[in-house]
């Protein structure tokens, strides 16, 4: 704290605040150091002490986060940085507890423990780093691979049928989901933000270029000459349209969407509106989850898809131990482990 006259004053923090002396240990060309300068970026204007960050990863190496970030921070174990974390803000609700994992990690080993924090709603941020395949253990496929994928685990193709992250976390009743990318910086900036605005457990898909054993998975998404019409941002409020001249959109056709021209007498007033509130129409969002290289498919959205407002767990935990507190006075932990069925043995 800087000392005035009057009060102390909280120093002004920018990005290099964020960043440790640490070797960052990733291979040249990584979405992570992308993913990683964002984050410090939006760090110093979310208005919160850097004592009170917290970066908790599970195992990969988007799990290296923790060293990089001059936060509190713990690289736990396999599957369980969720876990985790919900042990963390049950205790400490205060605060900014952010999780890092990647699609191996938190929809592999770690899929039940997603799911459940979504369903409990704790205030944390939760960032799934998706390079569809497993990066660390050198290139095998991951619960996120297409079907067909060549690796290392599966050299005639993987058959199983992948997992589409935010249809899943919208299934497990997540109370905000959105998704970005590696290669779009202020996109990427913005839903951070945005994730640390929503009070509940934000899930945010970050797609994640992994140069060495998944090159060029997002390409269609993230390169200037077919961007424009393959990839779909949403602003709550406004109509979905995409195309290299914003000449094409989405309107519901009964209860379907449609792609329409809107060079053929279609007007934006005729188009799909987005509203993040929406559940019903966030569930056709997700269900956008075309293959880019079939022909007519829907192009990819990208921003918030759908955000409520519920309680969070931790505060129902505390006022639930308020309450039996007013009711019944301090708890007795010897009592509660005896338990009342008890009996003698003589």
């Amino acid at each position: 704290m800087i000392e005035t006259a009057n009060s102390p004053v909280a120093p002004v923090l920018t990005a290099k605040d964020f960043s440790t002396d640490q070797e960052v240990r990733w291979c040249p060309g990584c979405g992570d150091y992308s993913i990683l300068a964002q984050v410090q970026k939006i760090m110093p204007g979310l208005n919160v002490p850097k004592e009170n960050i917290v970066i908790i990863s599970g195992i990969g190496c988007s799990s290296r986060f923790p060293y990089y970030m001059n936060t509190y921070g713990m690289h736990s174990i396999h599957g369980r940085a969720t876990a985790v974390a919900s042990g963390l803000k049950a205790t400490r609700p205060e605060l900014s507890v952010w999780i890092v994992s990647g699609d191996g990690d938190s929809l592999s080993i770690g899929g039940n423990h997603t799911i459940h924090l979504l369903r409990r709603n704790f205030d944390v941020n939760f960032m799934v780093f998706n390079n569809q395949i497993y990066g660390l253990t050198k290139g095998q496929y991951s619960p996120t691979s297409e079907q067909q994928k060549v690796t290392k685990s599966t050299p005639f193709g993987s058959i199983d049928h992948p997992f589409n992250p935010l249809a899943l976390a919208l299934g497990a009743d997540a109370s905000f989901i959105a998704r970005s990318m590696d290669r779009d910086p202020k996109h990427l900036q913005q839903m951070l933000v945005r994730s640390h605005l929503h009070r509940g457990a934000s899930f945010l898909e970050i797609y994640q270029n992994c140069n060495i054993f998944n090159d060029g998975a997002f390409e269609i998404f993230t390169e200037k000459s077919t961007k424009p019409t393959e990839a779909l941002f949403l602003e709550h409020g406004q109509p979905l349209v995409f195309g290299a001249q914003q000449e094409k959109g989405i309107k519901i056709d009964g209860m379907r969407p449609v792609i329409v021209d809107l060079n053929n007498g279609v007007s934006k007033d005729d188009l799909w509106i987005h509203d993040e509130k929406d559940i019903y129409k966030a569930q056709s969002l997700v269900r956008m989850f075309d293959d880019p290289s079939v022909e007519g498919h829907f192009p990819r959205p990208f921003g918030v898809f759908y955000q409520n407002e519920r309680a969070c767990y931790e505060d129902s935990m505390k006022m639930q131990l308020e309450e039996a507190i007013a009711l019944k006075g301090p708890g007795d932990l010897d009592k509660l482990l005896r338990g009342r069925e008890v009996w003698e043995i003589v």
